[in-house]
Parts: structure tokens; sequence; C-alpha cells
């Protein structure tokens, strides 16, 4: 299959306010949605290429401007836009993030192109935002159907969210990755130890493993393993 159209969708923001998000849209719809969440490096072509990846496969995707609060559509092509990204990611107001981040679940539920059930994955930054889309993010009740969190550097509190997370989750992490000790790893594998249907996956690589745009940390066979496992995961869960 392949993308019938990308374009951008206006969100409204819980405070009257409204920010952008990509979209793409598969050929046949309605279908299942996603939310995508970027790396520090904004919506850039990485992002649009998985978007664009993840349409194909069929599904409705949108990818949130999560910097607009401070600077938006911010994007940068590689480890150029590093302390740039670094420095809109440490002005995030987290409680906010995750209220626009709900705006945009609300937002994907409403289009006529999707069928009601809602994956989500990040990467990096993105990483964070995909664990805290799990466990903060309700719409009329109900949360996600299924998310996939790669690396995320800035998970806390997982023992007390894992508690909220009562649908399937997969961890992708970088047995190497000198942003995240293996001991963070291991903390989330004994939070989520008595959740069956939640699998935490390491592999030989560094951090930001799956991002083709960034050479100094991209390792193709580690990013294909966990992309192709990524893909499975949500045929089966949405």
């Amino acid at each position: 299959m392949s993308a019938a159209m990308s374009r951008y969708e206006r969100v409204e923001s819980h405070d009257g306010q409204n920010f952008d998000a990509y979209c793409a849209v598969p050929a046949t719809t309605p279908a299942a949605g996603i939310l995508l969440f970027q790396e520090i490096f904004g919506i850039n072509d990485n992002m649009r290429g998985l978007a664009e990846q993840l349409a194909g496969q069929g599904y409705v995707v949108l990818v949130p401007d999560v910097f607009w609060r401070v600077q938006r559509r911010f994007e940068s092509k590689d480890e150029s836009g590093l302390a740039e990204g670094m420095n809109l990611s440490q002005q995030l107001d987290h409680a906010l993030v995750a209220e626009d981040i709900t705006s945009t679940f609300a937002h994907l539920l409403a289009m006529p192109e999707c069928d009601g059930k809602v994956g989500g994955v990040g990467f990096c930054l993105g990483g964070t935002l995909a664990y805290l889309f799990a466990t903060q993010s309700r719409v009329d009740g109900r949360g996600p159907n299924a998310v996939v969190s790669y690396y995320g550097s800035a998970i806390s509190d997982v023992a007390a969210g894992s508690e909220k997370v009562d649908f399937p989750m997969l961890f992708h992490y970088g047995a190497n990755d000198p942003y995240i000790p293996q001991e963070r790893v291991d903390e989330v594998e004994a939070a989520f130890a008595g959740h069956a249907d939640v699998e935490v996956l390491r592999y030989d690589a560094g951090h930001a493993f799956s991002n083709w745009d960034a050479p100094s940390l991209y390792d193709k066979p580690a990013a294909d393993l966990a992309w192709s496992r990524t893909l499975e995961f949500f045929a089966k869960h949405l």
C-alpha cells in the first residue's frame, strides 16, 4: 500500500490555541490511527518519512509539533541541530505537552479517516512522549490501543506509570546507549514484569540508532530489526 496524501492538520489545544500536526493518510480509509512523536530535531524529513512509511502500511498518522509553544515548526535535518533541539526540549513544560498530546489524540479520533483504534510510537524525546501518551492521555476515559517507545531518555516514575498501562507496549533500547544507563532499562523491565503484553527489547546499538538522517548515530541492522518488530506489533494490536 502507499500513502494517498500528506498534509498538515490544525489541532485545537485545550487552552484555545492551535498547533500543527503533520498528517499522512493511506490509500484506503477508515483505518487505525497512529500518533508519531518527534525526536529533538522536530518534524523533519526523518519524521515525515516514518509517517509516510506507516501510512504505506495502512495507518492514518499524525505527528504533532510538540515544540510549538516555544518555537513553531522547528526542524533540523541532522546532528547539526542537536544543540538547538536540546535547548528547545529543555524548555518544554511536560504538563502542557501531555495536554497537547491528548488534544492530538482527540483530533485523530475525530478524523473521518480514523476507524477508532489508535496507537503511538516515538523516538528519543518522542520515546519519552510516547510513554507520556501511554500513561496520561485519555479521551472520554479511553487510552491508546498500543504504544511503542524507542529509547526515551527522560521516562520517569516508571513504576507508578506502569500501573496506568492496561494495553500492549513495546520498548526498544540500545545496549550501548551513552544517554540511558542499562540500570534505567532494568527499572523499566522490573516495573512491567507483571504485564504480559509489555516487552522490553535491547539491541547492540547506541542512542537514536533508528534515525537514518543522523549518520553518526544510525545503526541499520538494529533499526531494521526494531522497525520490523514495531510493524508486527501494530499489525497484531491495531
